[in-house]
């Protein structure tokens, strides 16, 4: 692979290209699904292929194949080339911040390769967790393993030739319980950028218990109140509301327009940047590709820019965004390093990596004992917000009442809306260190043509106060 990115480099040098890059990738990804007892889906997918960019006259070209030939790669620069021409002729160009030079390999570490355990042994795995999660009220029950392997070298005339490897693992758990017409749903999963490891300790097995339990326990449960209420949010929902509500608002190519015919724009408006209040002043969160186990971690971006930690949000200010080499110039700014392609027939945009919300001073038990009268939410169900990332309704599988310091009893289909800015400016607790947790999103969509790319979040626990909630149907 590098040989052959280092040949199309070679031919990429030629008059007129202002500037070129070359990702020769390899993806291997592994699939298992069992369904009541059975297999519903088994699969290894494997994936190869380059894509090749060039600029011209402050103009992108891009092109792709899957054949790895020196045949296919002059069609591909020949194709890029005569994109980038043609795109120049709108007259518009486009700012491209030099990048320095890297010779470098980088490799995430595990401890286990998911890949050379045994097909047998990974079903065996999912059929134990099947077994417990059979209950009278359950209807239907899940378990899945998902494991990803990728490959690959990035090259371009400005010099740089890095090579990366990872290894993604992940699965969960889900039921759906019924009783008298009654339907609910209670699941687990999570993914990260690590080996085998990563599944043996989500303990799959002791959380099956536990979710069949709260699913049979959910169809008994009252309905969620309605009102206006302090609200603390697990770190699993914690995730998702990082995810929509900050991370793609602070996404440059959305802000400056880029996106708005198909993932929307933003409220976040660069004249918001370094003056507007997104929170209270103790949320602090950050863009960072260099946490340990993040499926947004990684040794440098799809642009050949090293992985870093950014700020974006400072004690409730907001002071950046993620950001490429192309979108970065237009704040007067370099890449924040989050220029990312779900593969080798796509172009890199601006995505997230790992963007994590600092831990506090506080506890999920302290957070409880203060509560005179709120919801402690947790494993989102739903989800809506609008195409500026500002009016959200989030609804999550389950919820517990809290009275005068204390977990009074389980409620169900909880629904909890805000307007983003109001909602972060409600912050008044953020749980320890010791609380945080990371959470791996598999699907995040974005782009045209479409791209789904891997995410990840890291939070503890937080407390809002005088959120609305209401019951969902």
């Amino acid at each position: 692979m590098k040989d052959f990115a280092i040949t199309i480099l070679d031919l990429l040098k030629q008059p007129g290209v202002e500037y070129g890059d070359v990702r020769v990738v390899h993806i291997v990804e592994e699939n298992i699904v069992v369904k009541n007892g059975k297999i519903e889906d088994i699969r290894r997918e494997e994936n190869l292929g380059f894509g090749i960019r060039v600029m011209i006259n402050g103009a992108w070209g891009f092109a792709s194949s899957s054949n790895l030939t020196i045949v296919s790669a002059d069609k591909a620069i020949k194709n890029a080339v005569g994109a980038a021409k043609a795109a120049s002729l709108t007259g518009i160009k486009t700012e491209f911040h030099k990048e320095e030079a890297y010779i470098e390999r980088y490799v995430v570490p595990f401890e286990k390769d998911p890949f050379s355990i045994s097909i047998e042994e990974k079903i065996k795995l999912l059929l134990t967790l099947d077994e417990l999660l059979k209950d009278k009220h359950v209807i239907n029950r899940y378990s899945h393993l998902n494991f990803k392997r990728l490959h690959q070298v990035f090259a371009s005339t400005e010099g740089s030739v890095i090579e990366q490897e990872f290894i993604d693992s992940g699965g969960g758990i889900s039921v759906i319980t019924m009783k008298n017409g009654e339907i609910q749903t209670r699941s687990f999963s999570n993914y990260g950028r690590r080996g085998f490891e990563f599944i043996e300790e989500l303990d799959l097995v002791q959380k099956a218990q536990q979710i069949k339990e709260q699913g049979i326990q959910l169809l008994n449960a009252p309905l969620c109140p309605e009102g206006i209420m302090d609200v603390i949010i697990d770190t699993d929902q914690m995730a998702l509301q990082i995810h929509e509500s900050i991370g793609h608002a602070l996404e440059l190519d959305r802000v400056l327009g880029y996106e708005a015919s198909y993932a929307g724009t933003s409220f976040a408006t660069l004249d918001k940047l370094n003056s507007f209040q997104y929170g209270s002043e103790i949320l602090n969160v950050y863009q960072d590709a260099t946490y340990p186990g993040g499926l947004g971690t990684f040794g440098f971006d799809d642009e050949g820019v090293r992985a870093k930690k950014e700020v974006l949000i400072q004690e409730g200010i907001l002071r950046g965004y993620l950001s490429s080499r192309d979108t970065a110039p237009r704040i007067g700014r370099k890449s924040s390093g989050a220029a990312r392609a779900q593969d080798w027939s796509r172009i890199p945009i601006v995505r997230m990596t790992n963007i994590n919300l600092e831990p506090g001073e506080s506890s999920l038990e302290e957070m409880i004992q203060e509560t005179k009268e709120g919801i402690f939410l947790q494993t989102n169900k739903s989800w809506s917000i609008d195409d500026k990332r500002l009016n959200f309704q989030f609804g999550t599988e389950i919820g517990w009442l809290i009275k005068n310091g204390k977990i009074k009893s389980l409620c169900k289909n909880p629904v909890y809306t805000g307007i983003t800015p109001q909602f972060w400016r409600s912050l008044v607790k953020i749980g320890n260190r010791d609380e945080f947790k990371m959470w791996g999103i598999l699907n995040c969509g974005k782009g045209e043509p479409g791209q789904i790319m891997r995410v990840g979040h890291g939070s503890p626990p937080c407390k809002f106060k005088n959120i609305k909630v209401f019951p969902g149907k």
